[in-house]
């Protein structure tokens, strides 16, 4: 008991400061969450026009309308709009993750039902970007959407993209009624449909305003704090 006093002190200080760190770090919150409350959302983040497309991606949303015509192809659309999660855990935390990234491109019956996802890749993408897609694609996979990637420069013809999709015109399982909104048979194309003309193509891409390209699909998970699985 005698040696009491001589630890009381310390106890005291150590206390005090841990006191003194936790309302500075609550004061600290305090003042962060006023100045973002204080932030006006046009002045603060002033916001420009951007295409929804890449001229790839325009391109394939193209070729997709050839090959599959009856369909209903839509771009850039975000995980968070066509896949459901259970409210087990924080869905701000999978939207974080996950859900705010954008499909490149759908493939949809006519009763807007996806059907698959074109998920157009860069040669030289970096290792997060990398990490990106095969997360997106994971997710997608588990909620049973087929996932077809392209490579940007190396897009396939209308015939191998009929042939890709086969599973799109695939009959309906035993015990599973069609639904009423069955797309459209497809329809021939002729070869020299396949490909767009040069002089087609070249005017229509010189006619592009590079200033409003647009937003890449995972430019908010590029400057994402930490990884994710």
């Amino acid at each position: 008991m005698e040696s009491l006093p001589s630890y009381a002190a310390p106890l005291t200080v150590l206390l005090l400061l841990t006191w003194l760190l936790m309302r500075w770090r609550s004061r600290q919150a305090s003042q962060q969450a006023a100045r973002r409350e204080a932030l006006d959302t046009v002045a603060d983040w002033p916001p420009e026009a951007a295409r929804v497309l890449s001229i790839t991606e325009r391109q394939a949303y193209d070729l997709l309308k050839r090959a599959m015509p009856g369909y209903l192809v839509l771009g850039q659309v975000p995980l968070s709009r066509f896949v459901r999660v259970p409210a087990r855990h924080s869905y701000n935390e999978w939207l974080q993750r996950v859900g705010s990234l954008s499909a490149d491109l759908l493939i949809c019956d006519s009763g807007s039902r996806v059907l698959a996802v074109i998920d157009i890749r860069n040669p030289e993408e970096s290792a997060r970007s990398r990490r990106r897609h095969e997360r997106m694609a994971r997710v997608l996979r588990a909620a049973n959407i087929r996932v077809h990637e392209w490579r940007e420069g190396q897009l396939p013809t209308v015939t191998e993209v009929r042939h890709a999709m086969a599973h799109v015109l695939q009959p309906a399982k035993p015990g599973i009624k069609p639904t009423t909104s069955r797309p459209m048979p497809l329809i021939p194309v002729a070869d020299i449909e396949e490909v767009l003309s040069a002089g087609d193509r070249a005017a229509a891409e010189a006619a592009f305003d590079p200033s409003m390209e647009p937003v890449p699909s995972g430019f908010y998970d590029e400057i994402e704090a930490t990884p994710q699985r």
